[in-house]
C-alpha cells in the first residue's frame, strides 16, 4: 500500500470531540487494547491527523505515528504500535520462504501462510499456538498481524481479503490487501 518513498502532507490537530471517538472506535474495533488505551493515546495529549497520498489519514500523538485510515476503513495500527502491544491484535504467521515477498511489497498470498511454517487459527494445534494465533477462524475484513517465522517482531499489519476457513481449504490466492510492512514509505516516514 505505501511506496518506498511517501512525503507527509498537511498536519491538522484533532479536536477533542473526535479524539474521543477515535479512542471509542479503538478500543471497539481493538478490545484487547481497552487497557492500554491511556497510555496509547492519553486523554491530555493532542493527538495529530497527518494527511498522506492515495487518501490515507495517519494519526500520531508528537511524532509518534499510531494508526493509520485509508478513507473511511477500518483504523489499522501502525507497526510500532503493534510491537509494544504484540498480544493484543488478531495474529498469523507466514513461513521462511514469504518473508522476502511481503518485505518487498508483494501481496501476502495463501500459501505463505498454509504451508508448514506458516500458522493460522486452529483448534486443534499445540497449545502454544492456539494460546498465539486463536482458534476461532477470521473473517475476510478483519485487521490482522501477521509475523514471521523465525522472527521475533510483526513484519505486517494489513485486512484479510479472504477467510482463514477459505484459506485452509483453497490454499491458494491472495490472502490480504496491501497493509503496512516493515521498511515501506509508513515505516520510514520522517514525522520529526
Amino acid at each position: 500500500m505505501f511506496k518506498k518513498d511517501i512525503t507527509p502532507g498537511a498536519k491538522s490537530k484533532v479536536k477533542s470531540s473526535a479524539q474521543r471517538a477515535i479512542r471509542g472506535k479503538i478500543v471497539e474495533e481493538y478490545p484487547l487494547l481497552g487497557p492500554y488505551i491511556d497510555e496509547i493515546i492519553p486523554k491530555k495529549e493532542q493527538l495529530d491527523l497527518v494527511k498522506l497520498p492515495d487518501r490515507v489519514s495517519l494519526y500520531t500523538l508528537g511524532s509518534n505515528p499510531l494508526f493509520f485510515q485509508h478513507m473511511d476503513d477500518a483504523l489499522i495500527p501502525h507497526l510500532a504500535v503493534v510491537h509494544k502491544y504484540p498480544n493484543c491484535f488478531p495474529r498469523l504467521r507466514i513461513d521462511r520462504g514469504a518473508i522476502r515477498f511481503v518485505l518487498s511489497g508483494a501481496t501476502l498470498m495463501a500459501p505463505g501462510l498454509t504451508s508448514a511454517g506458516g500458522r493460522l487459527p486452529n483448534p486443534d494445534a499445540d497449545e502454544e499456538d492456539v494460546e498465539r494465533y486463536g482458534k476461532e477462524d477470521l473473517e475476510p475484513g478483519t485487521v490482522v498481524v501477521v509475523e514471521a517465522e523465525g522472527k521475533e517482531n510483526a513484519c505486517l499489519v494489513g485486512v484479510l481479503k479472504m477467510g482463514t476457513k477459505e484459506m485452509k481449504m483453497v490454499k491458494k490466492g491472495a490472502a490480504m490487501e496491501g497493509g503496512h510492512c516493515l521498511g515501506d514509505g509508513l515505516w520510514m516516514l520522517n514525522l520529526g
